[in-house]
């Protein structure tokens, strides 16, 4: 699979999680995305809760709905 080189990384706050792995991600005071866990974080079962800081891939096409890619530990940032 081609990795996409479009795609805009932003740092957000879980704020809901709603049934089937769909979370709302506050990225600033006004401006939330609808993201899903990418494949990897499902196949290694890591678990997302309200109040992790994630990284998301938005599609510039649509920035309401993103992917996320990484939950940050709180002493390890995502590149």
């Amino acid at each position: 699979m081609a990795k996409d080189r479009d795609e805009i990384l932003v740092v957000g706050e879980v704020v809901e999680v709603f049934p089937s792995a769909t979370f709302k991600i506050q990225i600033d005071e006004k401006h939330h995305v609808i993201a899903v866990p990418a494949g990897r974080l499902r196949q290694s079962n890591i678990r997302i809760v309200a109040g992790d800081m994630v990284r998301v891939a938005l599609s510039p096409y649509d920035l309401t709905r993103g992917r996320i890619t990484w939950r940050v530990n709180g002493s390890r940032a995502p590149r």
